[in-house]
């Protein structure tokens, strides 16, 4: 893995493009900021299809609060030097073991000496979830924003049997086009083909074992570390129930949840994407609890 500063900020209250190269030779930009005297650190990995950025506010928002921060860029998205396509395909393991590995590493170098968490917004969530869990000690904690579990029954009827019908539907239509044409059909970015067939298959209520003889579902039970979840009241593509299944699997984790309503926001809004826009409430939430942590920790 190699990693080059391209742009830097004086004051640290912009991102710096790090670049990040991957063992496949992948390449992509890190977004890192690193405001003077931080402590701790983020790295976030963003929703599915949702490009690096798209969380510059989010970014901002910490650095006021003295939380570094450092936004992963999906591989074949935004900076990513790869795309999807026929020829070209990649699923969670190359995520989880060469990917964010590679981002969390660029990271602690480009702001040394600090405690880093990994957080995520919806699968972005998931994967910071299993990724803790899979790598036990290399992350301070784990976060999540507006995530929970993609699993069908846990969700209103009206939604239940489109998710049902997912695993079938998208198993069809990679087949037929190589990878997944996001952008056309609406929903996610033009994906790669294993990827969007695992998560499909997680809407099944369960992870797969995504790294060769390691269990996935039994390291999120044995996950002990500290986990904050900030639950947007407002979220129809991550309602309560999926994620109290989410946070299930991490039942010996040490959760901090929040739940964020129309009223804490200026805009009257607490849905899956609309923190994004205002992105203070849910920074300030995170930021006390990643010094209560580290607090704790010492």
């Amino acid at each position: 893995m190699d990693v080059s500063v391209a742009s830097s900020d004086k004051e640290g209250s912009k991102p710096a493009a790090v670049e990040v190269k991957a063992r496949d030779g992948a390449r992509s930009e890190l977004a890192v900021v690193c405001p003077f005297a931080a402590r701790a650190g983020v790295l976030f990995l963003p929703a599915l299809g949702v490009t690096a950025r798209k969380y510059e506010a989010w970014s901002a928002a910490l650095a006021e609060r003295g939380i570094a921060s450092a936004v992963h860029e999906w591989r074949g998205a935004g900076s990513s030097s790869v795309r999807a396509s026929r020829h070209d395909d990649w699923g969670y393991r190359t995520l989880l073991e060469d990917d964010i590995p590679a981002s969390l590493a660029a990271a602690r170098e480009a702001c040394p000496d600090l405690h880093w968490v990994v957080a995520g917004h919806s699968l972005g969530g998931q994967f910071a979830c299993l990724y803790a869990a899979l790598h036990p000690g290399e992350v301070a904690g784990a976060g999540l924003v507006a995530s929970g579990s993609p699993y069908w029954r846990t969700f209103p009827s009206r939604q239940r049997w489109l998710l049902r019908l997912v695993p079938v539907a998208i198993a069809l239509v990679t087949s037929l086009v190589g990878y997944y044409p996001g952008r056309r059909l609406g929903f996610a970015g033009d994906e790669a083909r294993t990827l969007m067939r695992e998560w499909a298959r997680s809407s099944r209520g369960h992870y797969a074992d995504y790294v060769e003889g390691v269990d996935s579902e039994a390291r999120l039970a044995a996950f002990e570390g500290p986990l904050f979840c900030a639950h947007m009241g407002e979220d129809r593509l991550c309602p309560t129930a999926s994620l109290d299944w989410l946070l299930g699997k991490l039942r010996r984790a040490r959760i901090k949840r929040v739940e964020l309503t129309p009223a804490d926001f200026d805009s009257g809004q607490a849905n899956h994407f609309s923190w994004l826009r205002e992105p203070g409430p849910v920074a300030q939430r995170m930021a006390e609890w990643i010094e209560h942590t580290l607090a704790a920790q010492a």
